[in-house]
């Protein structure tokens, strides 16, 4: 497959997910930007076609990361403005080149830290309300059990 072919695929790929012509452009820019930057770094085209993948697959993937209706790269890729001139240079050319989704979930460290220390959290007010209420009821509830036993005690005799 060569670079025009690919970028054709593309494009067609996103016209036939409905996309606006605007976020096929956007999308069609990007990825011939990129192509073009690797290339300018000694990569052949082949190679780095071959990296990207089938272009109905990434299509697939633009139109279905949730929150957004075309690509949107992470800050550590590449990132090519509509007439395809670089705004941000790579610092990772290793890169997946796989779109960042702004949706909560537990994909970074920090998230997942944050998630212990909720549960944890919520453990502590348990015990804390549960602790609370024992100490609340323990001076009522030790007589009525002393008075209770005496009670049988006494009834017991009789």
């Amino acid at each position: 497959m060569t670079r025009s072919e690919f970028l054709q695929e593309l494009k067609e790929a996103l016209q036939n997910e409905s996309l606006s012509s605007a976020a096929i452009s956007e999308n069609v820019n990007y990825y011939n930007g990129y192509l073009s930057d690797e290339m300018a770094k000694g990569r052949s085209e082949s190679e780095v076609l071959d990296e990207l993948g089938d272009p109905w697959v990434i299509a697939k993937g633009i139109v279905d990361s949730p929150g957004s209706a075309y690509y949107q790269p992470d800050a550590t890729e590449t990132v090519y403005e509509d007439a395809g001139s670089r705004s941000q240079s790579s610092q990772d050319s290793q890169n997946s080149y796989q779109s960042e989704v702004h949706v909560f979930g537990f994909d970074t460290w920090w998230k997942k830290v944050l998630a212990v220390l909720a549960v944890i959290m919520v453990i502590v007010v348990i015990i804390t309300i549960v602790s609370g209420l024992v100490s609340l009821l323990v001076p009522i509830i030790i007589p009525v059990v002393i008075v209770m036993i005496v009670i049988r005690l006494i009834g017991g005799r009789s």
